[in-house]
């Protein structure tokens, strides 16, 4: 595991996860959510977007948090593992709230400066209807780049916890 792609539904605790892991591995972590997004929420372009992840997935190791479904495909091609947090949207929600609670006002660090903790409308909607619309893509997407790489899909936390632990006890 050196380039490892961390996919999911908003709230699923992808940062967290892929902070863990790579103090755990000695990888570098990239969060996405702290490059797509500028100071204010602003959009990275679409066509910059792609170039930026072009440039991201260029190092021998890394470690990158972030589903944003229409540039998967750079970053599953390139990772040779890919690890998809397939909570329950419920999970996933009460983790959007618990987090807009924790760091109201507050950028939290896996976020760009000037981007302060906010749930929207938007996001709830893309919460509640990834198990229908965005996670069948996701495994067909993953189902296509099963070859050379491997796949992990965590279904709770606790699989996620056992899983940080085996990775702890075979690189300690």
């Amino acid at each position: 595991m050196k380039r490892i792609a961390i996919i999911g539904s908003s709230g699923s605790g992808k940062s967290t996860f892929a902070r863990q892991l790579g103090a755990i591995l000695h990888i570098p972590v990239i969060h996405l959510d702290a490059i797509f997004w500028q100071p204010d929420w602003v959009k990275t372009p679409r066509d910059e977007w792609r170039r930026i992840q072009e440039e991201l997935i260029k190092p021998e190791s890394w470690i990158i948090d972030g589903h944003y479904e229409n540039t998967l495909d750079i970053r599953m091609a390139a990772a040779d593992t890919i690890i998809f947090l397939d909570y329950s949207r419920m999970l996933c929600l009460y983790r959007v709230l618990r987090r807009r609670i924790q760091y109201a006002g507050k950028t939290r660090p896996d976020l760009a400066p000037g981007c302060s903790e906010k749930i929207d409308r938007e996001l709830i909607q893309w919460i509640w209807s990834y198990p229908a619309t965005a996670r069948p893509q996701t495994l067909q997407k993953l189902e296509y780049y099963t070859t050379g790489r491997t796949i992990i899909i965590l279904h709770n936390p606790a699989e996620t916890r056992q899983f940080l632990a085996k990775v702890k006890a075979q690189n300690a």
